[in-house]
């Protein structure tokens, strides 16, 4: 053995020098890790004829060294090794830093056998910051094949490919974080549309899953009325059941989490003197607390058979996705309490008018090149009709209005569901038709039986003065252009009913005093004491006879005449409209 005690002296050809610089060229062109050992084994060929290459890396948390990539073991051998740092050739290699060369592995104790045709071999640390971050190692079945002047030029190269590891390192790390965070926003958003309690435990689950590769799962949820946690869903390795156990404050790991409101990651469990055994095969845990305005609500438990299997990583991920489940669970509660206390929310209703009022979107302060203004007129305290402004930045807006199927506090809970999530689309920028399809899946992936929504959508876009439209079972609009008021005739299945529904889009330029009315059919259905109705007709008229004044004016007037007609009856339907003027 041949340990590097000093810079040796170089004897390098000029095409050895060239390939140097071409490893050093090659190896820095990529982030990613994988491709980087490919190229780097191969140019390392052309210098040196081995017959065994790989590269190890150190596992900071358990202080050893693991193949990452490998030429020249056999499918069993090699790749599933870890190596204790300080133990066999490459272990030495890594915790002292320096080069090893063994003329004859048969000679030296250290040697760990993988092999028993390997003869020589040569390891050389790769050193970031003077600190290894894992070894290159070749091997021969040749005695004695490895020279001094292979180990410098080994080592040089090893400098250039320790840096380009460490940065392809950080590019994977910087891109799953990204990932996750992708990952994230999207359960974040999932999450919160789902308002039955078992449903969402059972999402959860599936959830955590996607950001982590879990074993065991266990949520508990706070019961206040005993003052302990129950598990209300178990995982394990994959079957799902409905948990039975009870945990207090203080009890356990996981009372560890609730009574500190701290994660608790522990490696090993049978060294943690709090650990209540469970599951036998339990090896290591992650306790995750899930706070909500200062209370904990549950808590996620993950077990995992493999030692030190939870990483800081894990941590933070689970710490983020428990604060969304915690909001989550407690809008799933408060909706199962809601629909269980609705008769005595009956007496309540003026309280929650005001609340669906402020909920409201008001007409955008942002100057589109438009007129615009929105009247409700509810036939209850709450009311099951819509509409929403979503803002596409500056030179693009979008305008809905939608009418829930049935009336009352139901119809608004539903309404106020699908706002939500209309809202969350928001970010994405859709047109109509694409919206409108995303808005249906969503809503069917959480239907609620005998509920339904129709709503149209539309776009307008400033600059260029287009406006785009899609329809999903919602009363036609009217469009006021070129001195004559025509009905947009679009057709959709309403939100919630099929899955799979798509929808058309239809576009137009406008100028100038153009006008789109969107009405629902609380205006159209309204009758008078003969019991005739309002009808479409009676509003192109005075659609067409009142162009000349501004969306207030007209919208105003289109209500009044309404209220004329019925004269003075009860509303029976919500009465909602959107005027869009073109300035």
């Amino acid at each position: 053995m041949e340990p590097a005690q000093a810079p040796l002296p170089l004897n390098v050809p000029a095409e050895v020098l060239a390939t140097l610089v071409e490893i050093g060229e090659e190896i820095n062109s990529s982030l990613d890790l994988d491709e980087v050992l490919r190229k780097t084994a191969a140019l390392v060929k052309r210098l040196i004829d081995y017959e065994i290459f790989s590269v190890l890396l150190v596992d900071e948390s358990m202080h050893r060294l693991y193949h990452r990539f490998t030429i020249g073991y056999g499918e069993e051998a090699g790749k599933d090794w870890v190596i204790p740092i300080g133990q066999g050739i490459t272990g030495t290699a890594a915790a002292t830093g320096r080069a090893v060369r063994v003329p004859d592995v048969r000679e030296d104790p250290r040697y760990i056998n993988i092999i028993d045709s390997v003869r020589s071999e040569m390891v050389i640390p790769l050193m970031v910051k003077g600190q290894a971050i894992g070894v290159l190692d070749i091997q021969s079945t040749q005695v004695d094949y490895f020279t001094r002047d292979q180990q410098s030029v080994l080592t040089l190269m090893a400098s250039r490919l320790a840096i380009a590891i460490e940065n392809a390192r950080l590019f994977e790390r910087v891109r799953s974080q990204a990932d996750t965070l992708l990952v994230l926003n999207e359960v974040g958003r999932e999450a919160n549309s789902i308002l039955a309690v078992e449903g969402l435990l059972r999402r959860a689950a599936e959830l955590v899953k996607r950001v982590i590769n879990y074993q065991i799962l266990g949520i508990l949820l706070y019961d206040e009325s005993a003052n302990l946690y129950r598990h209300r869903l178990d995982v394990k390795y994959g079957q799902s059941a409905q948990g039975k156990l009870r945990v207090t404050p203080h009890e356990g790991i996981v009372g560890a989490a609730i009574a500190t409101e701290l994660p608790i990651r522990v490696p090993d469990v049978t060294l943690d003197s709090r650990y209540i055994m469970v599951n036998p095969e339990t090896r290591s845990e992650l306790a995750i607390p899930m706070i909500h305005q200062g209370r904990v609500v549950g808590v996620l438990d993950l077990e995992s058979p493999q030692v030190n299997y939870f990483t800081e990583e894990h941590e933070q991920t689970l710490m983020i996705l428990g604060a969304h489940l915690a909001v989550s669970l407690e809008n799933a509660r408060l909706y199962e309490k809601l629909a269980k206390d609705e008769a005595r929310m009956e007496r309540e209703l003026t309280a929650a008018q005001r609340l669906q009022t402020a909920l409201l979107r008001p007409v955008p302060d942002t100057d589109y090149g438009l007129d615009i203004t929105a009247r409700i007129h509810s036939a209850r305290e709450v009311c099951g009709d819509l509409y929403d402004f979503l803002s596409y930045g500056t030179q693009q807006l979008g305008v809905a209005l939608g009418d829930v199927s049935g009336k009352g506090s139901a119809a608004a809970l539903y309404g106020a569901v699908a706002t939500g999530i209309l809202r969350s689309l928001s970010p994405h920028k859709l047109q109509p038709a694409e919206l409108l399809r995303q808005l249906n899946q969503l809503v069917c992936d959480r239907r609620v039986e005998g509920r339904y929504m129709t709503i149209c959508f539309a776009t307008w876009q400033k600059g260029r003065h287009k406006l785009r439209l899609a329809n999903a079972g919602q009363t036609q609009p009217l469009l006021w252009k070129d001195g004559h008021v025509e009905q947009i005739q679009l057709t959709g299945f309403p939100i919630g009913i099929f899955d799979d529904a798509t929808y058309e889009e239809w576009s137009v330029s406008l100028t100038s005093g153009d006008i789109l009315l969107f009405f629902s059919d609380g205006l159209t259905e309204a009758s008078n004491r003969e019991g005739k109705f309002f009808g479409t007709g009676r509003i192109k008229e005075l659609l067409e006879a009142n162009a000349n004044m501004n969306s207030s004016e007209l919208a105003d007037r289109l209500l009044e005449e309404v209220e004329k007609f019925t004269q003075g009856g009860a509303i029976t339907d919500d009465r909602t409209l959107v005027v869009m003027k073109v300035k």
